[in-house]
């Protein structure tokens, strides 16, 4: 129970964290230290994906050859055109552009950027629900450290996501405080989406692994459509290489050392 509440929590705790960062930096963030910590989210997620999501959905097959990996494969595919159905639908704009996306509608600029962040962390929501809902079922091979160790990734990754939505808020001209809740919220769609799917555990357990390689799909949709070119768009790319990098290593050292 007790690994079960810190999964839940770690990940909204990282967003609020960051979030905070707008009480102690100035108005507007480096744009270097940007790069680096979207670098540095996309790396994790992607690290994420690869160990604490599709290996564990091809060990729990218990099958051979083709079938082993086929739940991974099918499930992957339909996570990345999941998100790609939410990304042409619902109307969104990014927190650094001035183009909407997804359908015409007549939102406000500060619903859509809602819609945005909801959209980029609803993978991940999902992701730590389907481990912590495995490591629940003791016969899966996703051990609840595992789990847990997936969502303090999450959470780590969390932390610069957080800052990267408040710090422009409040160059926009909103108070520190406004600032600050709004990138709290930001995050919120993460626990409500963990909470949802472990409450659905007895029905998702007998389609986990389609279910573990679906979250990878939908993250690493976010990865490549969103965080890798924010990275690689004008100067200092490199800066965003090298934390993406960084994030990768430190999401592996913590899947195998902890799960």
């Amino acid at each position: 129970m007790n690994g079960l509440l810190i999964g839940l929590l770690l990940p909204f705790l990282g967003t609020t964290l960051g979030a905070a960062c707008v009480f102690l930096m100035r108005r507007a963030m480096a744009p270097r230290l940007q790069k680096i910590l979207t670098g540095f989210a996309a790396g994790v997620m992607v690290a994420a994906s690869v160990w604490s999501l599709l290996i564990p959905s091809i060990e729990m097959t218990g099958k051979e050859g083709f079938m082993s990996i086929l739940p991974a494969i099918v499930g992957f595919l339909i996570g990345i055109l999941f998100l790609l159905f939410l990304d042409e639908i619902i109307p969104h704009q990014h927190i650094d552009s001035n183009e909407s996306e997804g359908l015409k509608s007549h939102l406000s600029k500060t619903a859509k950027m809602v819609f945005a962040i909801t959209l980029h962390n609803l993978p991940e929501g999902m992701a730590v629900g389907i481990a912590l809902a495995a490591a629940m079922d003791h016969s899966s091979s996703l051990p609840m450290a595992g789990a847990v160790a997936l969502s303090l990734g999450i959470a780590i990754q969390n932390f610069p996501e957080g800052a990267i939505v408040s710090m422009p808020l409040r160059s926009a001209g909103n108070t520190k405080w406004k600032s600050f809740l709004m990138g709290t919220l930001s995050g919120v769609v993460e626990p409500i989406g963990t909470v949802i799917t472990i409450l659905l555990a007895s029905f998702v357990l007998p389609i986990l692994p389609y279910l573990l390689s679906f979250a990878a799909g939908a993250m690493m949709y976010v990865v490549v459509e969103e965080l890798i070119p924010e990275t690689q768009e004008g100067k200092h790319s490199n800066l965003g290489t090298i934390g993406f990098a960084i994030g990768f290593l430190l999401m592996m050292v913590l899947d195998v050392l902890l799960g």
